[in-house]
This record gives C-alpha cells, sequence and structure tokens, in this order.
C-alpha cells in the first residue's frame, strides 16, 4: 500500500511517501519546508496567520506531490505548537481544505510512541532498553522501551520555544544561555519522574537539531543522512559542539556547510537542548537516526488498515 505521512511540527512540515505492508517499508520520496508553524505561539498562545498562510502553501504542494505518486492513504499528524495554540481550529480547517484530509493534533504520549516506532522498528532489540530523545522546535519527547513503549515524558524545551523566549542577543548573552539552561533543568523532575532513564541501554536522537549536531561532530562538508544515521557520537563532542554554535553569529552559523537555511536561527537552542539532556542524564553517546516520528506515522497507515 502506497501511504503518505505528514509531520506538522513547531519548525517544519514534512512529507514521506513509502509503500508499506505488515514487515517492510520501502521509501518513495523525502520532503522538508521550514514553515515555522509556531512562531510567536510560546508568546501570544496563537498560531499567526502569515504561518498558517506558509504552512497552507507547503501542503497545497505536498497535495499535488500526493496524487502524482498515487498515495491511497495518507495520515497528518500534528505537534507541540498546534496542541498549544487557542486557534487550531483554524489550523484544522486549513490542513482539511488543503491536503484532503482531517489533522490529528497529538498529544505529547502519542507523539512519543510515534518517535519510538519509527527510531526503533528496525534497531536490534538485544540493544534496548532504548531511550529515544526526539528533540523538536516546540516541545522534547523522551521515550523508553524495548519493542513497546515503557514509559514517556513530552516537556515544552524544543529549539524555537527557547529560542523566541531567551536568544534576544546573536550570538545568545551567557546569562540568556543561562536561563535557557535553566528552563531545560527545570523539565527534568519531570522526566525522572515519568521515565526510568538508569535502565537506558542506548539512547538515540532524533530530529533535525540532533542530526545537525551529528553532522558537525562528524566534520562533514555536506549534510550526508547516510554517514549521519546510525552515527554514534559522544557527549564530550555534543558539548563542544553546542558550545561553538551558541558562541558563533548567525551568519558564521549560515555559512556551516551542513546548515539547513531553516535552523540557522534556532540551532544553538536545538544543541543545547540535547547537551543539556545528555549531561542531565549521564549517557556518554547518541546514537542518531534519520529514522523518527515521520516514519511512525507510516507504520501506523499500514498498521490501521491491516497490512
Amino acid at each position: 500500500m502506497r501511504v503518505a505521512a505528514v509531520d506538522c511540527g513547531t519548525n517544519s512540515v514534512r512529507l514521506l511517501v513509502a509503500d508499506v505492508d505488515g514487515t517492510t517499508k520501502a521509501d518513495v520520496h523525502r520532503e522538508m519546508r521550514v514553515v515555522r508553524l509556531g512562531q510567536g505561539v510560546d508568546r501570544t498562545g496563537e498560531l499567526a496567520p502569515e504561518a498558517l498562510e506558509r504552512t497552507r502553501l507547503a501542503l497545497d504542494d505536498y497535495a499535488v506531490t500526493c496524487r502524482a505518486l498515487g498515495v491511497e492513504r495518507t495520515r497528518m499528524v500534528a505537534t507541540s505548537a498546534t496542541r498549544d495554540a487557542r486557534n487550531r481550529s483554524d489550523f484544522s480547517e486549513m490542513v482539511l481544505a488543503a491536503l484532503g484530509v482531517a489533522a490529528e493534533v497529538v498529544t505529547g504520549q502519542e507523539e512519543a510512541a510515534l518517535s519510538f516506532g519509527g527510531a526503533t522498528r528496525d534497531l536490534d532489540p538485544a540493544e534496548g532498553p532504548f531511550l529515544v530523545m526526539d528533540v523538536g522546535g516546540g516541545s522534547t519527547e523522551l521515550v523508553l522501551g524495548t519493542g513497546s513503549v515503557l514509559a514517556a515524558a513530552s516537556i515544552d524545551v524544543g529549539c524555537v520555544r527557547l529560542t523566541e523566549r531567551h536568544f534576544a542577543d546573536d550570538p545568545p548573552a551567557p546569562a540568556q544561555v543561562a536561563a535557557a539552561e535553566a528552563d531545560i533543568d527545570a523539565t527534568l523532575d519531570l522526566v525522572r519522574q515519568d521515565v526510568p532513564v538508569s535502565r537506558t541501554r542506548t539512547a538515540i536522537g532524533l530530529a533535525g537539531s540532533v542530526t545537525t549536531v551529528a553532522a558537525l561532530a562528524l566534520g562533514l562538508q555536506g549534510y550526508d543522512a547516510g554517514r549521519i544515521h546510525l552515527s554514534r557520537i559522544a557527549a564530550v563532542d555534543i558539548a563542544a559542539v553546542s558550545q561553538r554554535l551558541l558562541t558563533m553569529t548567525r551568519s558564521e552559523r549560515a555559512s556551516l556547510p551542513v546548515m539547513h537555511p531553516g535552523r540557522v536561527d534556532v540551532i544553538a537552542a536545538g544543541a543545547l537542548v540535547l547537551a543539556v539532556l545528555v549531561d542531565r542524564l549521564g549517557l556518554s553517546e547518541v546514537l542518531v537516526s534519520e529514522a523518527d516520528i515521520l516514519d511512525g506515522i507510516a507504520w501506523s497507515i499500514a498498521t490501521r488498515a491491516g497490512a
């Protein structure tokens, strides 16, 4: 069955078209647009009209792609920014008109389960329990399990939220970095309460902030998903990349050959989230995965259809 998975987060909206059955998935097409749907949501509590319009334009294009590729079933999942917005009904109406399917605004726990399924499906269970860390734009999900989810937590720290809340200067002043770090620290009691992280055997990092940190730690001269996927990045290297990004100007970050233009202004905060989690949770390294919530959504469509 040919399916389309759409993941609409705080920073980007992504499309995966794949052929799936009960045991295999073959990717046909992947695409990402940085639309910054979560622009200002942390401050205003609402999705901005211009952010909704940027997202609509991307979804219009995705609908054309899905028709051209003969997609049979589509699932569209929206996460942190939409969960937090008072006017999410405007978003839902826009998605239905643009994409032809209803948007599913999932809870943090549902988001965590989808990320876990996408990241761990092809890994050896003997390497578990896995701690999956999905560092997003508005929230970060931490999920522990092997085969299925044992425990999960969703915390309201992400690269867009922290950048808008704290990083007024370029590069951010030490006091601004300290305030962002304090925000991350404040969420860790919830993580430790809900997720027995001490049982972790393999920590897995997901999403654009993590893969960009990995690309920098690996010294790549261009973004190479094949080299990034399943790479292992030591905690000391994650800390070093985070510190480097936090002291660079926007133009310096933009000049990095692995940097996506849509991440330039938020990557320092995303790297900080990852570095603080790794340090505070006592992790020695992170296994970086290019498979994430988007893959989990695709697998879920097949499961729902009984494929």
